[in-house]
């Protein structure tokens, strides 16, 4: 429809590797707010990480489009793979201000109730907050208290089930050899086992 401004999900993250409860967050984002698109930016060198090794980015990138191929709603933005240095959320959302196909657009930034929690301690958050939403998902144990956070009275709790499942188990259960099909979408299964690519001594999340 003419003059209606396109509604995005930005969903950023390591994706080391992509698994299904990312994918599914992601599709009840979508639903939940009326998103005309989710767009998933792994980063190169999330800043949170810095102390330890996370699987190459060309590697999680390649999974990552694996993951989401044949959903007409979920892209995949390189713009943080592209940076050097580490990737900062409040960087990535003024960058995406200045592309055309973003800068009319409702921006809704999917982070989890365990982010948002710690939100103040973002770069720039103020600053975040005026260049998008924020649209939380739940996290298991973490109990969203409008007296904790000042930014959670402006952000819109997602109808979401808890996931509980984190990259970081994955990577676990494959350094201990355990299978972790079904927990991977199965091209991603296929491409790990076929490669061995994942950063198996990193057990942080």
């Amino acid at each position: 429809m003419t003059g209606t401004r396109r509604r995005l999900g930005i969903f950023g993250g390591t994706f080391d590797p992509v698994h299904i409860a990312h994918l599914a967050i992601a599709e009840w984002a979508r639903e939940d707010l009326r998103l005309d698109e989710v767009v998933f930016i792994p980063n190169r060198i999330p800043p949170h990480k810095t102390t330890f090794t996370v699987t190459s980015p060309e590697c999680r990138l390649e999974m990552l489009q694996l993951a989401i191929a044949g959903n007409p709603y979920f892209s995949i933005s390189t713009i943080e793979v592209n940076r050097d240095g580490p990737s900062y959320t409040v960087d990535t959302l003024r960058s995406l201000r200045q592309a055309p196909e973003y800068a009319n657009a409702d921006l809704f930034l999917i982070i989890g109730a365990d982010n948002l929690i710690e939100f103040d301690q973002w770069r720039s958050a103020d600053e975040i907050q005026k260049l998008c939403v924020l649209a939380v998902y739940p996290r298991y144990g973490i109990q969203i208290d409008k007296e904790r956070s000042i930014y959670s009275e402006r952000a819109i709790l997602l109808k979401a089930p808890l996931l509980e499942l984190a990259s970081a188990e994955i990577r676990r259960r494959l350094t201990a050899g355990h299978s972790i099909r079904y927990l991977v979408p199965e091209p991603v299964f296929e491409y790990i086992e076929r490669s061995s690519i994942i950063n198996r001594n990193n057990t942080n999340d």
